[in-house]
């Protein structure tokens, strides 16, 4: 059973880099805006995965004290990155909206979405 943990905790590794790659490559390839800022949502995600699965301990526990449980100090999971990953889906939110908002305005402002047309626009 503790082999397939760790083959389960290898693979979630493997999926973390795998959404990074994918968003990565959305972000590089593609012309389309909306694909872009796709691309970069998949990456985020990729990132958030990663993170929580650094973060992950074998047999942890909740970070609680507790009296008289002093000994089991070492078996604690690490709530730092936790924390950090829910603040960063609120921010990775945040940014995809005010994305998406920008690319609304490009719409009604060139009628494309396009990146190579708007950069052969003239003002």
């Amino acid at each position: 059973m503790e082999k397939y943990l760790e083959i389960l905790n290898y693979a979630i590794y493997g999926a973390a880099i795998l959404l990074l790659l994918i968003g990565l490559y959305g972000a590089l390839t593609k012309k389309s805006l909306i694909k872009i800022v796709l691309g970069l949502s998949i990456m985020d995600s990729g990132v958030h995965l990663l993170m929580i699965s650094i973060g992950y301990l074998k047999n942890g526990t909740a970070p609680i004290f507790s009296p008289g449980h002093e000994n089991e100090l070492a078996k604690m999971v690490d709530p730092v990155p936790q924390a950090l990953v829910l603040t960063a889906i609120v921010i990775g939110f945040g940014v995809t909206a005010v994305a998406l908002a920008l690319v609304i305005r490009l719409y009604k402002h060139h009628n494309t979405l396009r990146i190579d047309e708007i950069k052969n626009l003239k003002w």
